[in-house]
């Protein structure tokens, strides 16, 4: 089931009911349908058995011109084990981030770049004014040539970012941005610290609207795909995120 949807380049909220037929792991996509590996919402829930109701909630605090949504079984690629019974649009407020003026450049910067980084070759990309730079390489690699397993990275005494093409593919956009609000924030800070890094980023991307979960995602998702590099300061990390998170949620 694909749903056109003419954003119009603005903000809101998608409230879709989906009634399950029989046992279904719903596959939920919404993606730019002009390029590829531009997915600005992609989600999976199952349904372990006919006649289950439930709710999803999309933020799409920035949108292309036109989107569509896919609805799917994850198993079949088919659409008859579930019906939707309402789709509802709903517009979201203006962005209120609290930053300077220069860190709205960079996120303004971040943005635009995440949303076409999936289809977008290597090189140097410029911010407008000249005054952020990010490197999009094929992969991120140490002084030996050997990658390394970060998505991006920053030079804390100059505003550059490289950003490792082979991850970021496979992220959606918001990932995408959660991912570069964070090393916004080593520069902005000057500090090593991935915590602080962590929790200013995050913050700048929720106050823009974002889902919530991307920005958990966002700190496990290379965690998850080298496991081997997991110990006590990743899970330390990612607690730190769901708390930080949560409390957010709770004085929002």
């Amino acid at each position: 089931m694909i749903i056109p949807i003419p954003s119009n380049k603005e903000r809101f909220k998608i409230r879709l009911g989906i009634n399950s037929k029989m046992p279904v792991q719903l596959g939920i996509r919404v993606y730019d349908p002009r390029y590829p590996n531009t997915y600005y919402f992609r989600r999976k829930a199952q349904f372990y058995e006919g006649n289950e109701k439930r709710e999803f909630v999309i933020s799409l605090p920035v949108t292309p011109e036109v989107l569509e949504m896919e609805l799917f079984d994850k198993v079949s690629g088919e659409d008859y084990q579930f019906d939707m019974s309402y789709f509802k649009v709903e517009k979201m407020k203006p962005a209120e981030v609290w930053a300077t003026t220069e860190q709205h450049r960079f996120m303004d910067f971040a943005i635009d770049f995440a949303q076409k980084a999936g289809h977008t070759p290597t090189g140097f990309y410029d911010s407008k004014n000249h005054e952020f730079l990010f490197q999009y390489l094929p992969t991120i690699t140490d002084a030996f040539g050997k990658e390394l397993i970060t998505p991006a990275r920053t030079h804390r005494k100059m505003p550059r970012v490289q950003i490792s093409q082979r991850l970021f593919i496979g992220y959606t956009i918001p990932i995408r941005v959660a991912i570069l609000a964070h090393e916004g924030c080593h520069w902005f800070l000057n500090t090593r610290s991935q915590k602080t890094a962590d929790l200013c980023g995050i913050k700048k991307y929720l106050d823009y609207g974002f889902p919530t979960i991307e920005a958990i995602y966002a700190v496990t998702k290379v965690f998850g795909n080298n496991p081997h590099h997991v110990g006590a300061s990743q899970v330390q990390r990612t607690k730190d995120v769901v708390a930080f998170i949560e409390n957010y949620r709770a004085n929002a």
